[in-house]
């Protein structure tokens, strides 16, 4: 007689590897990168632009958890001198060095600023701003827990 138990494949738990940290600070950059897209798109078209994020908060009554969009300010990474526009990109408050000393990109006309951040975002996509990335925001030490008792 068997059981159920017995017809599963019992292993020992395999180390499972973290994934580096530059993925997720890709990840991030690619998030503002949309939002600066959406931002663009909505300068082109004359219309107003609006960012959001959800955030989950409890009831005061109910004491029930609910996700509530709230309004969040975008600042442009771009800007113009005489309807001629420049990109910056951005991590956190800083811009990024894309070569000793330089920071903005010549863009141009107010409409190439769509192919502009796609190129970007197609350049991070691929790693090839890793290094820029974490030059301006280096990986965290992991925290370590202290592990001592205190005895009162």
């Amino acid at each position: 007689m068997t059981t159920l138990l017995s017809s599963l494949k019992v292993i020992d738990r395999p180390k499972i590897e973290p994934k580096p940290p530059i993925l997720g600070k890709r990840m991030k950059l690619i998030e503002r990168l949309d939002e600066q897209l959406a931002m663009v798109q909505c300068m082109l078209a004359g219309e107003p632009f609006e960012a959001f994020k959800e955030k989950v908060v409890k009831h005061p009554e109910t004491g029930e958890r609910q996700t509530i969009r709230k309004r969040k300010a975008v600042r442009p990474w771009y800007y113009d001198a005489n309807e001629h526009y420049y990109f910056e990109i951005k991590v956190g408050l800083k811009s990024m060095e894309l070569e000793k000393g330089k920071t903005a990109i010549d863009v141009g006309s107010k409409d190439k600023l769509l192919d502009v951040i796609g190129t970007i975002i197609k350049a991070v996509e691929k790693g090839e701003l890793d290094t820029h990335i974490l030059a301006l925001s280096p990986p965290k030490a992991p925290k370590l827990r202290n592990r001592t008792k205190k005895t009162v």
